[in-house]
């Protein structure tokens, strides 16, 4: 039996964040890959082959969307009608001056209210994404090394992965798997998770990894710290990376992050710790 109870935590290893080879597609185009994201996910594996028999749980987050969706293309155009391009920046007072508007306009008044309520936050501006992690695609699935390697961890401990859904709800960015960025209380699923939360707070230690670094890492992380505080969590950094032209947000969060006392670490510097914790 393990000495310390050890979760782990991965966030988004979907092959719509992976900068998978073409060979591994399987003809399919990753929506959104992430520079590095593959080799995170292949070091990810090797590290829960190596020293799973140190965990005690594992749980998985899937970001999951509608192909509609308010982070997406699909949902908007721009003030004369043309489309609106993935990537594209969209603030409340661009939409109140005519400049960006949602297709269905009986939806402007939502839209107003929920770019006012994030900007309020002051976390993020609203980011319109490539379609992504649509629900029930391959882009969906989880990248199929590190599957395979929690696969085995369940086989071989007899204990389940435990997979968290975040992001159905079509109205709202959902980067962390602790809660929207504007939650709804009409739509439980993007208040507060406190089944996760519980889970996580069970643990002597807490490892996190996934992608991107920049974004559903770095919310959740600090969602996690915000709720129960640093001392137990371990990012592992060399199993995330950030998007592409978010580099310099990513640095500055795991630097807030030591700054707190989250541990920065890698999966090498973990690998003899997980062993040991094996019992």
């Amino acid at each position: 039996m393990a000495k310390l109870a050890i979760h782990l935590l991965i966030i988004d290893p979907q092959n719509d964040f992976c900068d998978l080879p073409e060979s591994l597609c399987d003809g399919h185009v990753p929506a959104l890959p992430v520079a590095g994201a593959h080799a995170d996910m292949l070091r990810l594996a090797a590290l829960i082959d190596a020293g799973g028999a140190g965990l005690t749980e594992i749980s998985v987050t899937l970001d999951s969307h509608q192909r509609l969706d308010i982070a997406h293309p699909t949902f908007w155009v721009q003030g004369d009608g043309q489309a609106v391009a993935p990537f594209t920046p969209i603030r409340a007072a661009q939409v109140r001056d005519g400049g960006y508007r949602p297709r269905a306009a009986k939806a402007l008044p939502r839209v107003h209210a929920y770019l006012q309520a994030l900007e309020a936050a002051g976390r993020y501006t609203h980011m319109v994404w490539p379609v992504h992690c649509e629900l029930g695609t391959w882009g969906h699935n989880v990248h199929a090394a590190l599957r395979a390697a929690y696969n085995r961890w369940e086989e071989a401990g007899g204990t389940g992965v435990h997979k968290v859904i975040k992001g159905t709800h079509p109205w709202t960015e959902h980067y962390s798997a602790i809660r929207a960025e504007v939650p709804d209380p009409a739509v439980p699923e993007t208040l507060l998770n406190e089944h996760l939360l519980a889970r996580l707070a069970a643990a002597d230690q807490v490892l996190i990894a996934g992608e991107a670094g920049s974004h559903c890492v770095k919310a959740t992380t600090e969602h996690i710290v915000e709720a129960l505080g640093p001392g137990r969590l371990v990012l592992l950094q060399d199993c995330m990376s950030p998007v592409g032209g978010f580099e310099a947000q990513y640095q500055d969060f795991l630097q807030a992050m030591a700054a707190r006392g989250v541990r920065i670490a890698s999966s090498g510097e973990l690998l003899p710790e997980l062993q040991a914790n094996a019992g």
